[in-house]
């Protein structure tokens, strides 16, 4: 297990039965990074990767 995992698991298991949109997410992530600069790369990566799983070039 991978320690990220902790967090993962943590999320699922405090909101796993909420229902959220995008635009919220979205929102949570621009927070996230205005709070934590230093992860402004990995958070952008992460939102790249989550915009683009459906490309077939990928």
């Amino acid at each position: 297990m991978y320690f990220t995992d902790r967090g993962i698991e943590e999320l699922e298991r405090r909101r796993g039965e909420e229902e959220v949109t995008l635009a919220w997410v979205a929102e949570r992530l621009r927070e996230f990074v205005d709070l934590n600069p230093e992860f402004e790369t990995p958070t952008e990566r992460f939102a790249t990767w989550l915009a683009r799983l459906d490309d077939e070039d990928d």
